[in-house]
This record gives structure tokens, C-alpha cells and sequence, in this order.
């Protein structure tokens, strides 16, 4: 037995050992390419954790024989950064490269990023950088234009079997990584269900497959005769499934986006489905609450006017009783604001009006418009020659209502 995490020991060492993300390192794949040619750019991994960043990083500068650095831009900040720099640069004096790691990059702030860029550009160092969050806006626009940006996809349930199946070869057979042997039916059962149940974390994969076989070892350790067969039973106890999900991250920007927009393809059971997403994984109701609220207006708007009256009185209910609760009332207001009839006219005048109000600044209010409290004001025709719409016939006026620049403006039609 030792202390080392399953997920750590399976670590592969070489690019043909790695599993997945097969449009980067595949046959074809770019990050393979650049390998084969020798011509190592600084990179940028952007996906998910678990997906294989790191382990990566590792491989490429085994496969091109550099220095590898590795740093977390959660614990490390300048001071460490130097110390790499220096020992970069003693690798360039001895004709070494080097290639420096940055786990979580976006963490650093712009001064920090800032530091890498003329050792970048220099070539003293290569670097990989890796982030969960969307480079676009994370990390400045110098560091990103020198490197290349490879987007990591979430494992596929076929891509973490395969990692179970050495897992579990690895468990049964004296840490060999590569099955030497078939496994029965209930074993293949129990991979196969861990495998889907692990929403595309190998970490967490292995980790659960980890924990079932200590667990079962231990069951069956004093019974000569009981196997240690992995079970569907046996790997679910204790497991619990989880969403991965990130209330200021890429993906809550990419889940509140699909509610918005199946709630305008008037799509109520799509609706549903994102939105108990956003709640199982932890997200605040009343966050939710509020984006479907500003929705009744931005999408329905007059259409159906009922629709700002029951989100106003939904958020209500998810301030006062909370999850799990208002769950039912943020469905039911989803299904509500998915069926309802759509306009957009109040948002398009919004905008129009807006951008008037900023181009013209501040236009003079029509005299006939201002009221005039005192005699001064009369004097200088404050209120003259305004019209009383109420005392008219049909009691509509055609009076001018907008300053004289902006004269005959209708953002509704």
C-alpha cells in the first residue's frame, strides 16, 4: 500500500500513453505536430480540470528534453516567477531549454503577466499556461497574441473507461497500468457506471474507483473465499454524483446564456433542464430569479405583461423561502416565460433611446414641455403653447415631444 492517489500513479509519462483530447495529440493533432517538428510555441490549455493540462505539459517537456518548472498561480506569485527566470537563464547559457508550467494562470493579475512577456519573447522560456476560465478575457492581450491557444474538451465516458480499466488492472495485479486480463461481467458493469457518473473527471473516476476497492479488500479480507469483485453496489456506496460548475466561471455564463435562450425559443422543458442545473450545483435561486426577471421585460415585454408581475413575485418567493424550496416556483415561472408571447420592442427602444441620449448629450427640454411656476418663466415662453392632451378630441395630441434634434424619433417602430 501507498499513500499515492490511483489518478497520480496512472499518470502517463509518454504522448502515446495519454488518454483523450485526441484533436490535439491524435494523428493529426497540433500539439503532436509541433512535437514531431521540434518547434515548441508557448501555449495556453483552456478546459476543464481533470482534463489532462498538466499531465500534458509534463509529457512535452519530457518529449523535447527541457527543463520543466512548474508553478501555481495560486500559491506562487513574483518571487518564485524570478527564481525560475534565473534558472532559465542559466539553462539558455548551457544551451537548455526551458519550459515554464503555470497552473491556474488566470489568477495572476495583469502586473504579474506582465513580468512573463519579454522573457517570453526572448525565448528564455516556453510557456504553458493553464486555465479553466476563458483566456479571451483572463489573460492579457500581449502574452496571448505570443501564444498558441488549445481548447481541452471534457473526457468521454469512453475516455474515462479506458482509464478505469488500468485503474483497476493497476489495483488487482501489482501496479501493472495495462489490463492483462478480462474482467467479469459485474466488474465491466461497475467500470461502466462509474465511468458515466463521473461527468467527465477522471480524477474523480479513479478516485471513487480508488476508494470501492480498499473498501471491498477490506470487507472480504478475513473470508478466504470471497473475491474481490467490484460490484455496481459496491462503487456506488458513498458515491455521490457531481456537477462540475463554477458561480463566477466560464460555465455559469454558459448555463445562464442557455436558459436565456431556450426561454426565447419557447422551449420550457430545455428551460427546466438548465435551470435545476444551476440550482444542483449551488447556485443562489435568487440569481436566477433576477436573470429571468430582467427576461419578463427584455423578451416579452408588453406581449404579456402578466410575465413582470409573476417573476417579481417569484423572486419574492425565493427570498423568502430559499432553496430547496423555490426550486418548484423558478420551474413553474420557466415554463410561464417559455410559453408566453415574445417582444423585444421595449429592449430594442431601450438601446435606441440610449443611444441617443449618449450621442446628443444634453438637449435642451422643448419650451411648450417646461412648466412655468413663476413669471419669469412665462416670460421667457416657458410652457407656451403647450397642449392639454385630455381637453383634445380623442385626447391625442400631435404636439412635438422631442428636443429639436431628435425631432419625429419612434424606437418602437
Amino acid at each position: 500500500m501507498t499513500n499515492i492517489p490511483l489518478a497520480t500513479a496512472l499518470r502517463p509519462n509518454l504522448l502515446d500513453e495519454f488518454v483523450g483530447q485526441l484533436h490535439l495529440v491524435g494523428e493529426n493533432g497540433p500539439i503532436r505536430q509541433m512535437l514531431q517538428s521540434g518547434n515548441i510555441a508557448s501555449m495556453i490549455f483552456w478546459g476543464p480540470p481533470a482534463s489532462g493540462k498538466t499531465t500534458l505539459a509534463k509529457i512535452i517537456a519530457s518529449q523535447v528534453e527541457a527543463e520543466f518548472y512548474e508553478l501555481s498561480a495560486v500559491m506562487d506569485g513574483k518571487e518564485e516567477l524570478k527564481k525560475v527566470l534565473l534558472a532559465a537563464k542559466q539553462n539558455q547559457n548551457y544551451g537548455r531549454n526551458s519550459i515554464l508550467f503555470v497552473d491556474e494562470i488566470h489568477r495572476w493579475n495583469k502586473a504579474q503577466q506582465d513580468a512573463l512577456l519579454p522573457h517570453v519573447e526572448s525565448g528564455q522560456i516556453t510557456l504553458i499556461g493553464a486555465t479553466t476560465e476563458n483566456p479571451s478575457f483572463e489573460i492579457i492581450s500581449p502574452l496571448l497574441s505570443r501564444s498558441r491557444v488549445f481548447v481541452f474538451e471534457q473526457h468521454t465516458v469512453s475516455d474515462i473507461l479506458v482509464l478505469l480499466k488500468q485503474g483497476l488492472s493497476y489495483l488487482k495485479n501489482s501496479k501493472l497500468k495495462t489490463p492483462d486480463k478480462k474482467f467479469v461481467k459485474s466488474e465491466l458493469e461497475a467500470l461502466e457506471l462509474l465511468a458515466e457518473i463521473a461527468n467527465g473527471d477522471p480524477r474523480f473516476a479513479l478516485n471513487s474507483l480508488e476508494i470501492a476497492y480498499t473498501n471491498l479488500k477490506l470487507k472480504f479480507q478475513d473470508e478466504k473465499l470471497a473475491q474481490e469483485v467490484l460490484t455496481i453496489e459496491s462503487v456506488t456506496q458513498g458515491i455521490q454524483k457531481h456537477i462540475r460548475y463554477d458561480k463566477k466561471g466560464d460555465e455559469h455564463y454558459n448555463i445562464i446564456s442557455a436558459v436565456h435562450k431556450s426561454l426565447r425559443s419557447s422551449n420550457s422543458s430545455a428551460a427546466a433542464y438548465w435551470i435545476t442545473r444551476m440550482l444542483q450545483a449551488g447556485e443562489d435561486p435568487v440569481y436566477v430569479a433576477r436573470r429571468l426577471l430582467r427576461f419578463a421585460s427584455e423578451d416579452i415585454g408588453n406581449a404579456a405583461p402578466n410575465a413582470l408581475v409573476l417573476a417579481n413575485a417569484v423572486f419574492d418567493t425565493c427570498h423568502k423561502i430559499g432553496m430547496p424550496e423555490c426550486e418548484v416556483a423558478l420551474v413553474q415561472l420557466g415554463d410561464y416565460l417559455a410559453r408566453a408571447p415574445k417582444s423585444n420592442k421595449a429592449y430594442i427602444a431601450s438601446k435606441l433611446a440610449k443611444k441617443d441620449v449618449l450621442d446628443f448629450g444634453n438637449l435642451p427640454v422643448p419650451l411648450h414641455f417646461r412648466n412655468a411656476p413663476t413669471r419669469l418663466m412665462k416670460d421667457l415662453n416657458y410652457g407656451k403653447n403647450y397642449q392639454y392632451d385630455h381637453n383634445l378630441e380623442g385626447k391625442k395630441s400631435v404636439q412635438e415631444c422631442f428636443p429639436a434634434e431628435l425631432k419625429g424619433r419612434n424606437y418602437f417602430e
